[in-house]
């Protein structure tokens, strides 16, 4: 039976895909000088853009049927690379560029095979990778032998425990969620994780800033605690590390103006307004705090544990009971206990009080007691800010976060206040 190859638009524009995906790593091959000179590699310009058509090729054969030739096409490219790496490995041992040209081979097939979107992000990602080769080592030099370990130990913790947990619910009010509950732990020690890597990286004074800042996306309180623990062994660095507590709870209205305005459009409207003043407050003081000079010298102990795990079982263990708290109130108050639930869990997550409350609109609520109870919840998880700030942090760091958030509680509670003078009639 005769095959039918038909090299129509959609096809020329794979392989031209394929093409082009082999000209851009062939490019930074040249450019890096990895293709001329004495040490020169296997490939430069021309070859990777001839082994990205050729790939292109095969994908092409492969979708006409003509399966065999395609299979030969590859398999020839892959042993040029194969010879070209064992001539070259007598000199110097670095697979960088023939695993390059696998990667433009397997990106070419893609194309080929219709795949393009696949075949240009593996494409843009290798070159990538490529290029910031200097930056990604630098990057590792900053990770020292705690770190290794506690990358491997979290890997374990998030792929091999959390799938062996139980989602339950149990317990009373089904308020006990296992797995939920460790994801929760797992995010704790994520979290410290990330800001002991970016401080690494970037050094403690903004890495402080940076780290709060981005952390503040995802949880402002475990921020504020990490940044408390850290005030009691850092010396001269409390305005840096305040103002990554700052930063954290500045980010926090921004993030609640984000989930509502999916959860419920109408609500950030109503939002907005109280949030403004608490949100200038943080912003100005980060921005203070990042210009503050360390008074003392930098300070990396040997032995710091990036994952804070027993940090983040107290959390953890903390958020639990807050769980159950609120689910007796809401069993036994119903709708009448809407605020004193959002204060409940406010002091422990601000994000589960948020969905509990835009979720309260659907059953009949009025938008304007969802707002109150919202801005209730947040107050009252700033005051919880307040008290760990206050109770676990050293030397000014203690005042310099407590003033913060002491300012930004009083303007919700103002807030609070004028919105429900407004609502009486």
């Amino acid at each position: 039976m005769a095959v039918v190859m038909v090299l129509d638009l959609p096809a020329v524009v794979h392989l031209l895909v394929a093409t082009l995906s082999g000209l851009a790593v062939g490019v930074e091959r040249q450019w890096s000088g990895h293709a001329s000179g004495p040490h020169a590699r296997l490939a430069g310009l021309r070859t990777f853009t001839m082994l990205g058509a050729l790939a292109g090729i095969s994908g092409w054969l492969w979708l006409a049927d003509v399966r065999a030739i395609a299979v030969v096409l590859l398999s020839a490219a892959a042993a040029l690379i194969a010879i070209g790496y064992a001539r070259a490995s007598q000199q110097d041992i670095d697979g960088t560029t023939e695993v390059a040209g696998i990667i433009v081979l397997a990106s070419g097939v893609l194309a080929g095979l219709g795949l393009t979107t696949l075949a240009m992000g593996v494409t843009a990602l290798t070159v990538l990778l490529l290029i910031e080769k200097t930056r990604l080592h630098a990057w590792v030099t900053h990770i020292d032998d705690e770190g290794i370990a506690a990358g491997a130990r979290f890997a374990v913790m998030a792929l091999v425990v959390l799938p062996l947990l139980p989602a339950g619910p149990f317990g009373p009010f089904g308020a006990m969620r296992p797995r939920e509950l460790w994801a929760v732990v797992l995010f704790f020690s994520g979290l410290s994780f990330c800001s002991y890597v970016v401080r690494r990286t970037v050094g403690s004074d903004q890495g402080f800033a940076i780290s709060g800042i981005l952390g503040g996306f995802i949880s402002s309180t475990s921020v504020t605690l990490t940044m408390s623990r850290l005030s009691q062994s850092e010396a001269g660095v409390d305005g840096a590390l305040a103002s990554g507590v700052m930063g954290a709870n500045a980010m926090l209205f921004v993030r609640v103006l984000i989930v509502t305005s999916v959860l419920a459009p109408g609500l950030p409207w109503h939002l907005a307004s109280a949030f403004v003043a608490p949100f200038l407050i943080g912003t100005a003081l980060t921005i203070w705090g990042m210009r503050t000079k360390r008074t003392g010298p930098p300070q990396h102990p040997h032995g710091e544990n990036p994952l804070q795990f027993g940090a983040a079982l107290q959390m953890a263990v903390l958020f639990q009971v807050a769980l159950v708290a609120i689910a007796a109130v809401q069993r036994y108050l119903g709708t009448t206990g809407i605020y004193s639930s959002a204060a409940l869990l406010g002091f422990s997550e601000v994000d589960a009080m948020v969905l509990a409350m835009t979720r309260s609109l659907t059953t009949g609520t009025a938008i304007d007691i969802v707002t109150r109870a919202i801005l209730i919840g947040i107050l009252a998880n700033t005051l919880t800010k307040f008290v760990i700030a206050v109770a676990i942090g050293r030397r000014r760091y203690r005042f310099y976060t407590a003033m913060g958030l002491g300012m930004m509680a009083i303007a919700l509670a103002a807030a609070i206040f004028l919105g429900t003078r407004a609502s009486q009639p």
